[in-house]
């Protein structure tokens, strides 16, 4: 076939390609043209009803479309009549109804259960993602349009069949030109833009919410929706995935046991990432991995163990370890899916050391303090100390006693993040996120420990990897800001003191009482004082009146001295409101 009868074919190709594109992004942005009423102008206003996406410049919506958007929404929402109350099963269902960004929340959602009950989240997180994939024209158009260059000088083969096929994404199995064997994942068209309009809607309900009903629980409904916003912005931007791939595999360079694609980065792009493609048995198929010969056992220790490393060491960790995305191939741990990454300060993992050990040694001051040094914008003068150290009394009691085996460390995270959201004490999200990926890690190596917990081969992996030397320093560091806080402490006292003194001799000085438990202390004093003032107020009319009785002092009535009848009258009446006031009292304040 001559060059002119190639380019020709090439040609009929693309062209019948395009057609099947038009007519699958049709079908994919079925419900986004129903709603967007034309193209998008830049005469916007920020709001719920129309504006510029808020935290990004490339997203503008008009008014009727995301009037229209919402419409569907609320369509869809009284469908499920809401106001008589959802079930597990009926809010899964509506969230996968709303569509990819609902669904996204919903896996959120799941792992929050300190907003929603735990039948709620262990429903949500089966929340689908398979969804029905892109054509094999759509697929190759999609990659045509990312590429300078045809892709068949940059791919040999591409499998027709997919993967997997998400909401965001598909993957498909390919081989180069230069005869490597890769895995392409392929975000789908107009994906981001969908994505964006319902979190900006979203996110003007969240904050008009807020500030309606004025309840603290929606700023938990607020972070769910920031989260969903900051998944958004990492998931559907495929180079942060490119990168975490090739950050991830220097990471673990020195671990004979932990691999992860390598991504061919001169291919990877927004919304292509290009990867070495790794076949290998999924870590819940347990069967299957007993029949090659493996141990479960082994491979559970192995998993939390390198997790220890990923947090405390190198502080770039897998946010969602779940089994979907990890197998085992020739013999080693492979993680395959890096969408979602998590990073931990230096601090914030010392912080995290502090805590495990605290609570293995029964040290609740040290827990507080560990805590309190995750805090973000948070007052600590504004914290009731006391409560929260009685609080965390009760979580060392009962998580800090048990054998570590037996410790449920989805239930003590859960723990720990709920008291600090009710102490006020504001954590920064890669604190939760870390706990939602360990309990994510509990569930996926429940199979392969029998007799171990991941908090005991954490324990064990901050030991082995803290030498003597380690200790000393960070005692040393302990000590010297310890020593520079006390220093700082008692010269600011001499001065307050020396300031107290002039204040005094001057006769300026005053005094602020605060009681813990009461808001005016002096009104409070006052209540009894009156109280008692009554008493003998009352008490004294009863005597004088008895006196007068018995002396017969005129005038009379009915034998009786008035005066004195009066003065029973009157003392009985008080006396009977002081002790219904009593009653009262006694009653509101129980």
């Amino acid at each position: 076939m001559s060059s002119e009868q190639q380019d020709a074919a090439r040609r009929t190709e693309q062209a019948s390609a395009g057609e099947d594109l038009d007519r699958e992004a049709t079908r994919l942005r079925a419900w986004y043209k129903e709603v967007t009423g034309g193209e998008p102008t830049r005469e916007e206003t920020i709001g719920l009803l129309g504006g510029r996406f808020y935290g990004s410049g490339q997203y503008e919506f008009t008014r009727k479309a995301r009037v229209a958007r919402l419409r569907q929404m609320l369509s869809i929402v009284r469908r499920y009549d809401i106001l008589h109350g959802l079930t597990p099963q009926t809010l899964r269902r509506m969230f996968e109804e709303l569509g990819p960004t609902f669904v996204k929340a919903g896996q959120i959602l799941s792992m929050r259960s300190e907003i929603l009950p735990q039948s709620f989240c262990d429903e949500l997180s089966k929340l689908r993602t398979e969804v029905e994939p892109m054509s094999r024209d759509v697929v190759l158009q999609t990659l045509r349009a990312e590429y300078d260059v045809p892709i068949e000088e940059i791919f040999d083969a591409i499998d027709d069949v997919p993967l997997g096929a998400a909401s965001v994404a598909q993957v498909h199995k390919a081989r180069l030109v230069t005869g490597e064997d890769v895995a392409i994942k392929i975000q789908r068209p107009n994906v981001r833009r969908i994505m964006a309009q319902d979190i900006s809607i979203m996110r003007s309900l969240a904050r008009r919410a807020k500030r309606i009903v004025g309840d603290d629980q929606f700023l938990d409904v607020q972070s769910v929706v920031e989260e969903i916003w900051q998944s958004f912005r990492e998931e559907t931007d495929f180079l942060v995935e490119a990168r975490s791939l090739d950050e991830f595999s220097r990471n673990n360079e020195s671990c004979p046991y932990i691999i992860c694609p390598k991504p061919f980065m001169g291919l990877c792009t927004a919304h292509v990432v290009v990867m070495e493609y790794i076949e290998g048995i999924g870590i819940s198929h347990t069967r299957e991995l007993k029949e090659a010969g493996y141990d479960l056992g082994e491979i559970g220790v192995k998993l939390v163990d390198n997790y220890g490393s990923q947090m405390l060491d190198d502080g770039f960790f897998h946010a969602d370890p779940h089994p979907g995305n990890i197998v085992i191939s020739e013999g080693k741990i492979a993680y395959l899916d890096l969408g979602i990454m998590g990073r931990l300060s230096a601090h914030e993992r010392n912080a995290i050391s502090q805590m495990v050990f605290a609570v293995g040694d029964l040290d609740t001051p040290r827990l507080k303090e560990g805590l309190l040094r995750f805090s973000i914008g948070t007052n600590t003068s504004s914290i009731d100390h006391a409560q929260l150290l009685a609080d965390l009394d009760a979580i060392v009691q009962e998580y800090g006693t048990a054998a570590l085996s037996e410790l449920d460390i989805a239930q003590f995270f859960t723990a720990i993040v709920n008291l600090a959201r009710h102490s006020n004490i504001e954590l920064p999200s890669s604190v939760t996120m870390l706990a939602r990926s360990l309990v994510t890690l509990e569930g996926t190596v429940d199979e392969l420990l029998s007799n171990e917990s991941i908090v005991d081969i954490l324990s064990q992996h901050i030991r082995a990897h803290t030498s003597f030397t380690d200790i000393a320093i960070d005692e040393a560091k302990s000590l010297a800001r310890e020593s520079r806080m006390a220093t700082h402490g008692l010269l600011k006292a001499a001065s307050q003191a020396s300031l107290a003194m002039d204040m005094l001799t001057r006769g300026q000085l005053r005094v602020n009482m605060d009681l813990p438990g009461t808001d005016d202390p002096i009104a409070d004093f006052a209540h009894p004082i009156d109280r008692l003032t009554m008493g003998i107020v009352i008490a004294g009319l009863f005597i004088g009146s008895s006196v007068i009785y018995h002396s017969g002092i005129k005038p009379l009535l009915f034998g009786v001295p008035v005066l004195g009848f009066v003065g029973f009258v009157v003392a009985f009446i008080m006396g009977v409101w002081l002790l219904f006031d009593i009653i009262r009292e006694g009653r509101r304040t129980h």
